[in-house]
């Protein structure tokens, strides 16, 4: 049996391996091992602005982690403590989520891919959430996971998924969703963060704000890719 070929978004960033120090389109291997243990053919999409023609040879789409969406991208100044801007991958991505709403071709957004996905639908985001005044601890610096509770809401798909209505998640972020724009939002921590989005009409459009690629979190987020991974086999 073809397994659905899943094409994953990836940073631009300097990398060093053997003799070379370059800048590199990487990833790290958690999202592509995640992609094959849920039944997938994971395939990497460095930026790219031109056009979205990439999603006619692929079954299905994870927008990764990774730096902060450009305040440019939903008409914002930038808060101080806001990455330098990724100017092209942002374009590419925010060009790739469109494209694949439009295919109703399944999609799963991971942290900053939620955020992506948002902005995408004429959303806005949360610069710094210590700043905002949310007061559960997100990140406490970057590199680093914390945990805490979500609420997810009655009904929604990505309750069905978990099979619960309320689970425990790693957390490595210091932005968050504003305004999900035409999504809904799905899931919460009780501080009121949104975690969760989803686009109820779409085959699936899923975006979380926490990490379930970590390998620690393996077996208890496997449910999320496996559900992603049907959809693009159907």
């Amino acid at each position: 049996m073809t397994r659905p070929v899943i094409g994953l978004s990836t940073y631009v960033e300097p990398a060093r391996w053997g003799a070379w120090e370059v800048p590199a389109a990487l990833l790290h291997e958690w999202y592509v091992d995640a992609v094959r243990e849920g039944g997938g053919r994971a395939v990497l999409l460095p930026p790219d602005s031109t056009d979205a023609d990439v999603l006619d040879r692929l079954d299905g789409l994870i927008l990764i982690g990774g730096a902060d969406v450009g305040p440019a991208n939903y008409g914002a100044e930038p808060h101080p403590t806001v990455d330098a801007p990724r100017v092209e991958r942002d374009a590419g991505e925010l060009l790739l989520c469109r494209a694949a709403m439009e295919r109703d071709m399944p999609l799963l957004g991971i942290c900053r891919g939620m955020q992506v996905m948002a902005v995408a639908h004429g959303g806005s985001l949360i610069q710094d959430l210590p700043d905002a005044g949310f007061g559960l601890v997100h990140r406490e610096r970057p590199g680093t996971f914390t945990e805490h509770l979500v609420t997810l809401a009655q009904g929604s798909r990505i309750a069905g998924i978990y099979g619960a209505e309320q689970i425990h998640t790693n957390s490595s972020h210091h932005q968050g969703v504003a305004d999900p724009g035409t999504l809904s939002a799905t899931g919460w921590t009780d501080d009121g963060l949104v975690e969760v989005l989803e686009a109820p009409e779409a085959r699936f459009a899923v975006g979380v704000q926490w990490h379930p690629e970590h390998p620690d979190r393996r077996i208890a987020e496997m449910p999320l890719f496996r559900a992603l991974i049907a959809a693009a086999s159907a």
